[in-house]
């Protein structure tokens, strides 16, 4: 997958675009061969790599906090990462991280900052949501406190066994634990399906890591050490949104600190600009030029590597968004399509849809982007049908919707081929709730 990474032996100032391209690559796990199998360690490296694992609930193909795992580390067993994710006592919790992400169970306190900001902006405001319903809240989280961690469905039915009220619906049971959740009070104690089961902290978070409160300023500069480094070379404002952190001053502070640590390198990347004028970047000490990077994965939109769009379309000139909420006639890609990793760069874009009923892997649409390579139709190819067989899907059938199409369909003689659907709306799955 990619030649031995080059340490760097001296500090340099000045990147080209594919130097910045490889860096960040290998930063995120994709300048090292995919093991031979994948497990609990595999799992763990990857998760430690990325600092935090963002969840969404679209499960078109594969749920997407699944997808970053397969990119790096190819096909694995998802029952493996549910455990480490969803099990009792798990090792890694959700909080509002990156939006709503992954990280160890160990971090709670980090975000100690974060907590208390949502405090005071939500549940300090007169007449606001959580002013006005404090009744619910109280009781929600005594029933918490009774009966152990619960689903929102769990205790709406037995508010309307007892008989409580009108107001007790399941939204404002939801809004309830989401607020407790985002204020440090409640966090989530697994998943049934994908609907979460809320606790309170204490019950959830080891009494270790519940009892650590990180100062904030401390907690920035460790955030934007760790998303430097899972960066490897990244713009201030690349580190501020690897946490969404809005507080600019506290970012520059930080990667000032960390500058003078030795920790952090000034750096200008060729066709990085702001303003018209070379943009200020910063080189993490620890990061390698892999003297070549060789990967080929399919990527989620939430992946670290495309998240930031701003940070995409500066390291490989790749216009995305996501085409959701896009009427059917208006989309240009598809409705959820996903960028294509050839070598070190992003080359096209694809649109999957995994037909359970028919266990067919759907490309509704395939697109190439600037400077595809020759082999990209057959790597991408070997790329989808590991990727069907990891969802346990027996073929793959292509569209007749895009540029690239006709190239992949060579590349996999014999495929089906698939007409209708190209543009049409892709359902969420039944059971999604929202978050």
């Amino acid at each position: 997958m990619s030649e031995p990474v080059a340490r760097l032996t001296r500090v340099k100032s000045n990147l080209s675009g594919a130097e910045a391209r490889r860096i960040a690559l290998a930063a995120q796990g994709f300048g090292r061969a995919r093991p031979t199998t994948a497990g609990t360690r595999q799992l763990n490296a990857a998760l430690s790599r990325m600092a935090t694992l963002q969840i969404d609930s679209v499960n078109v193909f594969a749920r997407s906090h699944y997808m970053p795992l397969f990119s790096r580390l190819g096909a694995y067993d998802t029952a493996a990462l549910d455990r480490l994710l969803f099990a009792r006592r798990a090792p890694y919790v959700e909080y509002w991280a990156h939006v709503a992400a992954f990280i160890p169970s160990s971090d709670w306190g980090l975000f100690d900052f974060r907590m208390k900001a949502l405090r005071d902006k939500y549940g300090s405001k007169p007449g606001g949501w959580f002013d006005t319903h404090r009744e619910t809240v109280d009781w929600v989280r005594a029933e918490l406190a009774d009966r152990g961690p619960l689903r929102p469905a769990q205790i709406e039915h037995d508010s309307k066994k007892g008989a409580r009220g009108p107001w007790w619906d399941w939204d404002v049971v939801k809004h309830a634990l989401e607020y407790l959740w985002l204020f440090g009070e409640v966090a989530i104690a697994g998943r049934r399906g994908f609907e979460r089961r809320y606790g309170l902290a204490e019950h959830v978070i080891p009494a270790e890591s519940l009892a650590v409160r990180v100062p904030r300023d401390e907690a920035v500069r460790e955030l934007v050490r760790r998303a430097a480094r899972a960066y490897g070379v990244a713009t201030a404002a690349d580190l501020a949104d690897y946490w969404r952190i809005s507080d600019r001053k506290a970012v520059l502070s930080a990667v000032a600190d960390l500058t003078d640590a030795g920790e952090l390198h000034p750096v200008t990347v060729e066709g990085w600009t702001s303003g018209g004028r070379a943009a200020k970047a910063w080189l993490h000490a620890d990061a390698s030029i892999p003297r070549r990077v060789d990967a080929t994965a399919v990527l989620t939109p939430f992946d670290p590597v495309v998240w930031f769009r701003d940070r995409a379309e500066r390291l490989f000139e790749f216009e995305y968004r996501i085409e959701i909420y896009t009427p059917a006639h208006k989309r240009r890609y598809g409705y959820y399509s996903l960028p294509v990793l050839v070598g070190d760069d992003l080359v096209g874009r694809v649109d999957l849809k995994a037909d359970r009923a028919a266990s067919t892997l759907l490309v509704q649409s395939a697109w190439w982007e600037h400077g595809a390579p020759v082999d990209a139709p057959a790597r991408l190819a070997d790329e989808l049908r590991i990727a069907a067989a990891w969802q346990g899907l027996e073929s793959v059938s292509i569209s007749r919707w895009g540029d690239a199409v006709e190239d992949l369909a060579r590349a996999m003689p014999g495929v089906r081929r698939h007409e209708a659907g190209a543009r049409e709306p892709v359902a969420l799955a039944a059971d999604e709730p929202s978050g």
